[in-house]
């Protein structure tokens, strides 16, 4: 509970028990976090808000992945327009952030696979790709941050 302005938190032991009704009150919030307390013992500590327990691992590059995936199939369209560069950017740093979760997930083949794109979509320096051969890789690489977005788990004692 968060304390109001110069006042202790309602249910706080700084709270005075001037009155029936505010020790009454008191003694019926023990008994509610008492009820809590056991039970959130009997779900264990990794339990959820509705009392499910929650899986040792989370997908954090899904999201990056997902839009990546989105980014590259949308910019298929204008391969050959000026406009690409900004489709190269976007398509870099989310792989460089799918990089980052890869590593801190340990799935090394991700790790390189995510690095690879990085470097081929790279704007700075870029690389001679014929437009065909370069739509083609737009479709793997799509396909590639889509596996890649639900095979990384990072464990949840790394959070």
């Amino acid at each position: 509970m968060t304390a109001r302005k110069g006042r202790p938190a309602i249910g706080s032991s700084q709270q005075a028990a001037s009155s029936p009704q505010s020790s009454s009150r008191q003694g019926s919030s023990r008994q509610d976090s008492s009820r809590q307390g056991s039970r959130s013992a009997t779900h264990g500590s990794g339990s959820g808000r509705d009392g499910r327990t929650l899986p040792d691992f989370t997908r954090p590059a899904l999201a990056p992945s997902l839009l990546a995936a989105v980014v590259l199939l949308a910019c298929v369209a204008f391969l050959d327009s000026s406009a690409f560069v900004f489709a190269r950017w976007g398509v870099t740093v989310l792989a460089l952030i799918v990089l980052v979760f890869a590593i801190r997930g340990r799935a090394w083949w991700a790790a390189v696979l995510t690095a690879a794109v990085a470097v081929c979509w790279n704007p700075v320096v870029v690389l001679p790709i014929p437009g065909q051969l370069w739509a083609a890789l737009q479709l793997v690489a799509a396909a590639l941050f889509i596996v890649v977005g639900i095979a990384v788990k990072v464990p949840r004692a790394a959070d």
